[in-house]
């Protein structure tokens, strides 16, 4: 069941060419076209939905939480996609923070620094 995280370059890359390209009748370009207000008012139903179906128990809830996490990945992708940034560049983000506890990295920003959020959980 195992499928490559290539998957993600390969919807990234499809994603940049609707950016470019916005072939007419295609959602994504329905969604770019819309633009911050449009996307983030999906990302926003979409991290409520997964929300949701995490309180969700049994396989048939585990299932749904899946379904509803690659729906607000794709999402937050197509806003990637439509602000110009790749998704290797969210990748070398996580990177760098790396081994970096997430209240030591927010404590970073409060005493001026200029990171953004935490990978971990605060």
């Amino acid at each position: 069941m195992g499928t490559s995280l290539d998957s993600l370059s390969r919807l990234m890359h499809t994603l940049q060419e609707r950016a470019e390209q916005r072939p007419v009748g295609s959602y994504t370009t329905k969604l770019m076209e819309g633009g911050v207000s449009k996307i983030g008012g999906k990302i926003r139903e979409e991290a409520e939905e997964l929300i949701e179906a995490a309180a969700e128990s049994g396989p048939e809830g585990r299932e749904h939480f899946v379904y509803e996490a690659g729906d607000l990945i794709y999402h937050t992708m197509v806003l990637l996609a439509w602000r110009g940034v790749d998704l290797q560049e969210v990748v070398d983000e996580l990177a760098r923070r790396e081994g970096t506890s997430g209240l030591v990295e927010k404590a970073s920003r409060h005493a001026g620094g200029d990171s953004v959020t935490s990978s971990e959980s605060e």
